[in-house]
């Protein structure tokens, strides 16, 4: 019987427990997070939708571009997981390398714009309570994070459209084969 009411006070420990981390969070991130969706949306709003437009096609270009300042404001404006629908820009061949060089960012700029993905924040914070304790500035950690996953992007987009470029091009080989065949 003492098991059970162990068993059962845990239960119902476990969910006090991230009801207390949710008003937590709720007085603590939660107002910011909200203040900087609204001011993004302020943003895209006053430079116009046409315009965010037009650049995101001017951004794909040239390749360092495609998979590095591409990908950097698909997630600060349209955060994650919108950010992915920037894909639309891109011929087919590109899709895959975008999308691997965006999911790959989604960490990395949660240091200084939390916005862009809320649900990673978990884990910045955990390295960031870390860094704290030892009395150290957050701000550098933030930047070498941002900085290292621009580095990190482009080279998951540029291996990323390798890959896809050979195999787009085994598939065309086997499509032809079969055609002669």
């Amino acid at each position: 019987m003492d098991f059970l009411v162990k068993l059962a006070e845990g239960f119902i420990g476990m969910f006090q427990e991230g009801g207390n981390t949710f008003m937590g969070l709720f007085t603590g991130i939660i107002p910011t997070l909200i203040v900087l969706i609204t001011f993004v949306n302020a943003i895209i709003r006053l430079v116009g939708e046409e315009r965010i437009h037009r650049l995101a096609e001017k951004s794909t270009k040239y390749f360092v571009l495609r998979y590095t300042l591409f990908p950097v404001l698909a997630v600060f404006f349209l955060t994650n997981p919108m950010a992915y629908t920037f894909g639309k820009f891109l011929p087919e061949k590109q899709k895959p390398a975008f999308y691997d060089s965006a999911v790959s960012f989604v960490h990395p700029i949660t240091g200084l714009f939390p916005h862009a993905n809320p649900a990673e924040l978990f884990v910045y914070m955990g390295i960031a309570a870390g860094i704290t304790e030892l009395g150290l500035s957050l701000g550098p950690l933030a930047i070498r994070f941002f900085i290292v996953g621009v580095i990190v992007i482009l080279i998951r987009g540029m291996v990323t459209e390798f890959i896809t470029a050979r195999m787009m091009q085994r598939r065309d080989q086997e499509k032809q084969e079969q055609g002669v065949a």
